[in-house]
């Protein structure tokens, strides 16, 4: 058995947490740059704001609808997700987390009333942190997904029987018939692992419910589409084929990507960038204990912005695979250096690790470039800043990111010219000293 707790709006409720003003209002979270909406509460749902929507489409409901708008701020969301995750854990003897606001448990010899104690965690969640969640139970992950889907949507459909599967439900324990009922009324795009071109295929197939979908042969899927898509059927059919995944494996590649606020045009800002983001993805890098052979730095123009084009990448090979900080940053400053094209405004560039090691695999070579006091014929090993390392990673885990950097990101702070733009950007409510609520008697 399995269960999924997921956050409800996630970023809304965090919100929230802090200014209960804005309970009952319509409130939105927008991305990166104010872009577009990547969160939004009930009551912005039924203005019709779709994920994804542009901020400057849905601007005028400011003052039609009394709709709220808040930069994104990720550092308070991770910080409540661990607090929430922490007490989710309490339902069962395994976890693997998902994303930020979903994780898995497994039930697997837990006695008892499972929603009772479903319940019980979820109240608990909610005294403790504030975060309104909803929790779906079932024998397998497709479908204990499927369950909280329900779980969150039965409040909104008429009738009775719904409201008995509200923030709760538990698949296993329905009877025959109304499980079949419950998958009827679930369209077959709701099903986790169908995306939106299956989800038209099947549909335009005749496959429109979650229960056609699982009457459908195995055999028959697997031929018309694919072995994952025979192992999600078998999975809404009851069969395990998807195990908790308790230590997810390392990445392939890792990435720190960021539109700016606005054009870059200079070569100044655009190497500051590129550092800083080599530095978060060192920091990544290092997290997961492997080293990158290689780095790719790219940058683009806006095709929405009228203008003239550019859109260029290098990948630049490491003399030695490495998690240092300051040679991927010397690195990504190189590549920027080599591609930049004056004459362009940039709105968006990134730094990609690949070819990605264990850092217990050692290269040893002649180092070519020796420190001052050593003669080239005799530095044979290379130069070790892994204490340095682990001490900025603690400083910058403690005391906040950026707080010990490479100069070549140059000036620390919101006023960087590259910066992203987060004017509606709320306090870090949880993490910075100078953020924490002050209530006074």
């Amino acid at each position: 058995m399995y269960a999924l707790v997921d956050g409800n709006n996630f970023y809304v409720s965090c919100e929230r947490v802090f200014r209960p003003s804005l309970n009952g209002r319509p409130v939105i979270v927008l991305s990166n740059n104010d872009g577009c909406a990547i969160a939004r509460s009930n009551e912005a749902k039924a203005l019709g704001i779709k994920m994804g929507a542009p901020w400057f489409k849905i601007r005028h409901m400011e003052q039609e609808a009394g709709l709220v708008a808040l930069s994104a701020n990720f550092t308070l969301y991770g910080d409540m997700s661990d607090r929430m995750m922490s007490l989710a854990a309490g339902l069962g003897p395994s976890q693997e987390i998902y994303s930020i606001d979903e994780s898995f448990i497994g039930l697997q010899g837990v006695r008892g009333d499972l929603v009772s104690r479903a319940f019980k965690v979820r109240a608990r969640i909610h005294q403790w942190t504030g975060i309104p969640t909803c929790i779906g139970i079932a024998p397998t992950k497709t479908l204990a997904k499927l369950a909280n889907h329900i779980a969150k949507t039965a409040e909104r459909k008429p009738g009775s029987y719904p409201q008995m599967l509200a923030q709760v439900c538990n698949l296993a324990t329905l009877p025959a018939q109304d499980l079949d009922d419950v998958l009827q009324a679930t369209a077959v795009s709701e099903v986790w692992g169908v995306g939106p071109r299956i989800a038209k295929q099947l549909q335009d197939g005749g496959i429109r419910t979650v229960l056609d979908l699982t009457r459908m042969d195995t055999a028959t899927i697997r031929r018309g589409w694919s072995v994952t898509l025979e192992k999600t059927v078998r999975e809404l059919q009851g069969q395990s084929c998807i195990e908790l995944d308790d230590a997810p494996g390392p990445k392939q590649q890792i990435a720190c990507t960021r539109s700016f606020g606005k054009p870059m045009h200079e070569l100044g800002p655009l190497v500051e960038a590129v550092s800083e983001f080599a530095g978060r993805a060192a920091e990544k890098l290092r997290k997961q204990n492997c080293l990158a052979s290689e780095l790719l730095v790219f940058m683009h123009t806006s095709p929405y912005r009228p203008g003239a084009q550019c859109s260029r990448s290098v990948v630049v090979p490491l003399r030695r695979p490495t998690d240092d900080t300051l040679a991927l940053a010397q690195a990504a400053a190189d590549g920027m250096r080599y591609m930049y094209v004056p004459g362009f405004r940039f709105i968006k560039a990134g730094v990609i690790l690949v070819e990605l090691q264990p850092a217990s695999v050692q290269q040893w070579e002649l180092d070519l470039e020796p420190l001052a006091h050593e003669d080239a014929a005799t530095a044979t090993t290379p130069r070790d800043r892994s204490r340095l390392m682990t001490a900025m990673d603690a400083i910058n885990c403690r005391y906040g990111k950026g707080t010990v950097h490479s100069a070549a990101t140059g000036k620390q702070g919101p006023k960087r010219e590259w910066g992203m733009k987060q004017e509606r950007r709320t306090p870090q409510y949880t993490t910075r000293l100078e953020d924490v609520p002050v209530v006074r008697a």
